[in-house]
């Protein structure tokens, strides 16, 4: 997300062209990122709502009172930072429809890759009036909560996406709707033997760990490590349903900054690639060194990556022995042992 669609969001407020909510009032602030600065006469309270555990621990650290699900109602007014999902998006104008009073101020901000035109576009044919003013290469539109939004909430709330007819996931989260590509070839190279102590690094809505504890019932345990919170909650339930007698545990954790408690004797992972729409392979380099400390002496990392990635020489580096299992068009399979 850049910093652009931060200060387009306050960019109304800055100009008076929206009067800036006042002492005593109640302001949701939905997909909140840290750096922002208030207008002078902003001075509401702000309720910041963030699931990303990065993100989160930045609104932490910049004392923003932020918690990683919505809480509470009646708000005086709502704002919106648009992310790249747009499900995601429609479903944070749906939240701030429910919590805001009638009459309540809600404006929406993004840049062109949030999708932001067709956003804007969408909800100004629901007749509720506002207006839009672009700047910094984004556009913020607001409205007024009408006093009938029951149909749009319904509409715009995100479903859950039924996977294989045994995952439930949403949108806003990696592969929502379907199985990865990446993930299904490493869980073809997944031990059908293994007894000991597992982690799932980015472990997403949980594909990975149920894939290992069907292969695997001989399996200790695994505990499974994700950034985003609600991802994190819709793997606890697919675990339940799926592998119901397999000891888990749960951290909402940023493997990138936070270091891991315990020592696995297997690590299992699909890194995710790019924090834009380029491919960065300094997240996936990351998690691997988080992995490489988090095995027992003689452990293993299995990992899933685009062909492209060039991973090979932080395995170099960081395992004791390491090796490819196998490839085919897009993806690679890559082991490494301490």
């Amino acid at each position: 997300m850049s910093r652009d669609a931060l200060k387009t969001l306050f960019h109304p407020f800055e100009t008076g062209v929206v009067p800036a909510p006042g002492e005593g009032e109640r302001v949701l602030f939905l997909g909140a990122e840290a750096g922002y600065r208030l207008p002078a006469d902003f001075a509401a309270s702000i309720a910041a709502v963030q699931g990303s555990r990065p993100l989160y621990k930045a609104l932490e650290a910049a004392k923003v009172p932020v918690t990683p699900f919505v809480e509470g109602e009646d708000y005086d007014a709502a704002l919106i930072l648009c992310g790249k999902h747009k499900g995601e998006n429609e479903d944070r104008i749906a939240e701030a429809l429910k919590r805001t009073k009638i009459g309540g101020l809600i404006v929406v901000a993004g840049g062109k890759e949030d999708g932001i035109q067709s956003l804007r576009k969408r909800v100004a044919q629901l007749g509720w009036g506002g207006d839009s003013l672009p700047k910094y290469h984004g556009i913020a539109f607001w409205f007024g909560r009408p006093e009938d939004a029951g149909d749009v909430i319904e509409k715009f709330a995100k479903k859950p996406a039924r996977v294989e007819g045994r995952f439930d996931a949403a949108p806003g989260m990696f592969s929502h709707d379907r199985i990865d590509a990446g993930s299904e070839l490493l869980a073809s190279r997944l031990p059908d033997d293994f007894k000991g102590h597992a982690a799932d690094f980015g472990a997403g809505w949980g594909y990975l760990s149920v894939m290992l504890a069907d292969k695997s019932p001989g399996l200790k345990g695994i505990d499974l490590f994700e950034a985003d919170y609600h991802a994190l909650e819709a793997a606890r339930a697919n675990l339940k349903a799926n592998a119901p007698n397999v000891p888990t545990r749960f951290y909402w954790h940023d493997l990138t900054s936070e270091e891991t408690r315990d020592k696995y004797d297997l690590i299992v992972m699909n890194p995710p690639f790019h924090e834009t729409q380029a491919a960065d392979p300094a997240l996936g380099i990351a998690m691997i060194k988080a992995a490489a400390k988090a095995l027992k002496i003689g452990g293993r990392l299995m990992l899933v990556a685009n062909r492209g990635l060039p991973y090979e020489p932080v395995m170099a580096e960081t395992f004791k022995e390491w090796g490819e299992t196998c490839r085919n068009a897009r993806f690679k399979v890559l082991w490494g042992k301490r």
